[in-house]
């Protein structure tokens, strides 16, 4: 499996950790990426020590928006997340990983990845505590699920059929604001994700290809013999 291997760099604050070129291209159905952080960072449920892990979509064709995070060699599974759309600007062509604020000697917490050439990436869920701490440190909304969902997501998942996930995936999920406003998750999410307009299409010009001339030679033809049928007429009516 092709992957790609980004090395980070850590910034303090509201963070964004920027990869390396990619050694090589990435598998674009999972979108796997290896991240190596030179420290710890928090995802839900739990905190990672400094080192390398790999990010990767969960393997469904129905729902994109579940993520698992592994150790370097796949071996261990740390956790499956739940995730909403997060969309950028224009895509990057390095993996990005963007952080949320924490206080003075916390870890980071991870807020959303991105995947290289991708306009949306993966916004994190966190547990309703978490996402509430969260969106007041940072002065922005967070998605959040059930707190009581929150060892859900390290529990070990071989598909995402089993009861833990499906009970995660059919969690109500909600943002958490800044002014500790527990609001529907649509009306703050959705709004950042802009709707294309909608195309008219052009108006005929010709017939299709399909279509047939015949109807239109037989109407020109009969047209013409009615025209010289009157002349004729006329002439005979004038030699008289």
């Amino acid at each position: 499996m092709k992957t790609t291997i980004a090395k980070l760099i850590m910034f303090t604050g509201l963070g964004v950790l920027i990869g390396t070129p990619p050694r090589a291209f990435a598998d674009e159905w999972d979108q796997k990426t290896i991240f190596t952080f030179s420290g710890p960072v928090e995802i839900p449920g739990q905190v990672l020590t400094a080192g390398t892990y790999v990010f990767k979509l969960a393997d469904s064709q129905s729902d994109r928006n579940i993520v698992q995070v592994y150790n370097k060699d796949e071996s261990h599974l740390y956790g499956t997340f739940l995730t909403i759309p997060d969309q950028r600007m224009r895509p990057a062509g390095k993996a990005i990983i963007t952080f949320d604020e924490r206080p003075v000697g916390s870890p980071e917490a991870v807020r959303a990845w991105f995947y290289p050439g991708e306009l949306y990436g993966h916004d994190f869920v966190y547990p309703k505590p978490k996402a509430v701490a969260l969106a007041k440190a940072n002065k922005t909304a967070v998605p959040s699920m059930p707190a009581e969902l929150a060892a859900n997501t390290t529990k070990p998942t071989t598909a995402l059929s089993e009861p833990h996930v499906v009970e995660m995936r059919q969690a109500p999920l909600k943002a958490q604001t800044a002014t500790e406003e527990d609001v529907e998750i649509v009306d703050v999410f959705a709004a950042e994700v802009p709707v294309q307009p909608v195309q008219s299409a052009p108006a005929a010009t010709s017939l299709p290809s399909t279509a047939s001339s015949l109807p239109l030679i037989a109407f020109m033809g009969l047209l013409s013999l009615g025209i010289a049928g009157g002349i004729g007429l006329g002439l005979v009516r004038a030699y008289k």
